[in-house]
């Protein structure tokens, strides 16, 4: 019998050689415990406020003194002259005092509301657990 060129070869059957174990790469090394991430404190809370504070005092500074031309202020029966700045900065004072005492008010109506309900007192902040 010819062979032909285009028969193709069978490839013998072999079994399959064995490997050496596996081994995996080692892991980087850990790095050194990470260190917590901290809560924010009140004392912190409250730096931040002053800050805020000191930028907003130094804003209204600066729109007072821009605005010292002198106003008629007419209220009730009187009648003032007072720089247009100071006027109003009045006027804004008067206007949070007014959303203080509303605010009050409520928080105080919601207190004795929750009291009638639960037959205790309602406290601002929840119970501290202790270890």
């Amino acid at each position: 019998m010819a062979t032909s060129s285009d028969e193709t070869p069978k490839t013998p059957v072999t079994e399959p050689i064995p490997s050496a174990p596996r081994t995996v790469p080692p892991s980087p090394p850990a790095p050194a415990a990470a260190p917590k991430k901290l809560r924010p404190t009140r004392i912190s809370g409250t730096w931040i406020a002053v800050l805020v504070a000191i930028v907003v005092l130094i804003f209204l500074l600066v729109f007072i003194l821009q605005n010292g031309d002198t106003a008629t202020i007419h209220f009730l029966w009187g009648q003032f002259s007072l720089p247009l700045g100071v006027a109003l900065l009045f006027g804004a004072i008067g206007g949070a005092l007014l959303v203080a005492v509303v605010g009050a008010a409520r928080i105080l109506q919601l207190r004795r509301q929750a009291k009638r309900i639960t037959g205790r007192p309602a406290t601002a902040s929840p119970a501290r657990r202790e270890s």
